[in-house]
């Protein structure tokens, strides 16, 4: 696993087994960030990166020159992880120890971009609790994107604020737009 683009395009990201997840792939990765480059300044937006893991999507937005970057994830190795990493190779990313649900409920910021990536055993329930959550609490801006990560099998194009769905392999992203606020 590498960060793909900006300044630190190319550097390697050496995962402990300890940690036993399952990150973004590079293809897929890349290809979410082609799409993005079309229609985002990465200079000029704020990031939230929910169930960050490895920190794999935070160190891209960062290694583009993002203004602010957040990393929320409940595991303490993840956390601990980032924050080494971070700090290691010059990256400026806040990791926040917590639960999603729980974050996106006290958090009082907006972003222009959030991301998350549950884990691919997440019940239908949570995921439209997730996305529900996150447009009551105006976690997005207007015109803002929250983007989800998920298996192909799943299908999220009835929900309010949807956008488009785009699948790499077993994975997809769906894009969400907020017209509201």
């Amino acid at each position: 696993m590498r960060i793909i683009g900006g300044d630190k395009g190319g550097l390697r990201i050496n995962i402990s087994k300890k940690l036993k997840l399952r990150p973004t792939t590079d293809r897929s990765k890349e290809a979410l960030f082609n799409i993005l480059k079309n229609r985002i300044d990465f200079t000029e937006i704020i990031v939230l990166d929910l169930f960050s893991g490895t920190g794999n999507i935070s160190y891209e937005f960062s290694s583009r020159g993002s203004k602010k970057i957040i990393s929320v994830d409940k595991n303490l190795k993840s956390i601990n992880f980032i924050n080494e990493f971070s700090k290691e190779n010059d990256l400026k990313i806040d990791a926040i120890l917590s639960n999603v649900n729980n974050y996106i409920k006290i958090n009082n910021e907006t972003f222009d971009i959030v991301f998350a990536d549950p884990p691919y055993d997440f019940e239908d329930t949570k995921y439209f609790e997730l996305i529900n959550l996150i447009f009551k609490h105006n976690t997005v801006l207007k015109g803002g994107l929250f983007i989800l990560e998920h298996s192909t099998k799943k299908s999220f194009n009835n929900q309010m604020f949807f956008l488009e769905t785009r699948k790499y392999g077993d994975s997809s992203f769906t894009f969400f737009k907020n017209i509201n606020n």
